[in-house]
C-alpha cells in the first residue's frame, strides 16, 4: 500500500502525537476487558525482563571501569576535572545502553511471547471490525521473518546510537537534549516493532509498515515515545508490554485507515 494515499488526520502535529499516545492507554484497557489473555501476555514478558534487567545491572556495577577504561587520556588530570569526565561517559553509556536494551528486549519478547501477543493482536482486530486483506502465514515462515526484521532494528537502533552517545559527552547539553532526542528515537524503533504483527497478518514487511508509519509519524512517534518512557519505569517493561502491543494494533489500524471505534 503506498503510504501516500493514506488521509492524514485534521488534527495538528501535537494532537496527533497526543492521540498516539493515547492508543497505549486504549490498549491498557484491555485488562478489564480480558484479563486472562493480557495477564498471560505478561509471562514471556517477565522472563525477558529478568534477562534485561541482569544484563543492564551488570552494566551499571561495571559502569565506572568502562568509563576509565574509554577515557585514558584522563589520568594525569586534576582529580575533579577527571571524575567530572568519566560521571559523563559513565551516565553515556547507561544511556546508551538504555536505548539498546528496550528495543532489544521488545524484540526479544516478542519471539518469546508470539503465541501470547499475537492473540492479543487478534482479539483487538476482531473488535473493531476484523482485518481487511489478511493473508495466512506459516508460522515457522513468519517466525523467521519476525527474526530478521528486529536483527536489522536493533542493529539500526545501534548505528543511530553511537551519534547519541557521542553527543552524550557535550556537558549540559548531553544531559539534557540528548535523553530528549533518545526518548524519541527509541520510541520510533518501538512502534515500528510493535506494530509487526498486525502488518504480518497483511503480508506486510519491515520497509512497507516503516514507510506507512511515515504518513503519520507523529501519532507514531507519540506512542512509540508513552512505551519507552513506561518501559524506563521499574517493572514498566513487564507489565505495560501486553497493552503496548494491544495499542500497537490499533496504531496500524489507524495509520492504514481502518476503523479504531467499536461499531
Amino acid at each position: 500500500m503506498d503510504a501516500s494515499r493514506i488521509a492524514n488526520p485534521v488534527t495538528g502535529a501535537v494532537g496527533r502525537f497526543f492521540a498516539g499516545a493515547g492508543l497505549l492507554l486504549r490498549g491498557l484497557g484491555l485488562y478489564v476487558r480480558s484479563p486472562k489473555l493480557m495477564l498471560f501476555g505478561i509471562v514471556p514478558a517477565l522472563i525477558s525482563g529478568v534477562l534485561f534487567v541482569a544484563a543492564f545491572a551488570t552494566l551499571v556495577y561495571f559502569v565506572d571501569d568502562i568509563a576509565a577504561l574509554v577515557t585514558p587520556f584522563a589520568d594525569d588530570w586534576s582529580t575533579t576535572a577527571r571524575n567530572v569526565l568519566r560521571v559523563i561517559a559513565g551516565l553515556a553509556f547507561l544511556g546508551l545502553g538504555g536505548l539498546l536494551a528496550v528495543v532489544s528486549f521488545t524484540a526479544v519478547t516478542l519471539v518469546i511471547g508470539d503465541p501470547f501477543y499475537e492473540k492479543i493482536s487478534e482479539r483487538v482486530e476482531e473488535r473493531y471490525g476484523g482485518t481487511p486483506g489478511s493473508v495466512e502465514v506459516p508460522f515457522w515462515s513468519s517466525l523467521r521473518r519476525s527474526l530478521a526484521d528486529s536483527v536489522r532494528l536493533v542493529a539500526l537502533t545501534a548505528l543511530v546510537g553511537i551519534p547519541l552517545f557521542l553527543a552524550g559527552f557535550v556537558p549540559v547539553v548531553g544531559q539534557t537534549v540528548v535523553p530528549v532526542i533518545g526518548a524519541a528515537v527509541g520510541g520510533w524503533f518501538l512502534a515500528v516493532e510493535l506494530v509487526g504483527a498486525p502488518f504480518y497478518r497483511r503480508g506486510m514487511r519491515l520497509p512497507q509498515r516503516r514507510s506507512i508509519l511515515k504518513a503519520d509519524r507523529p501519532a507514531a512517534l507519540g506512542f512509540g515515545v508513552a512505551v519507552f518512557l513506561c518501559f524506563l519505569i521499574p517493572l514498566g517493561a513487564v507489565l505495560v508490554m501486553p497493552a503496548a502491543v494491544a495499542g500497537a494494533t490499533l496504531l496500524a489500524r489507524r495509520s492504514l485507515g481502518q476503523p479504531i471505534e467499536e461499531r
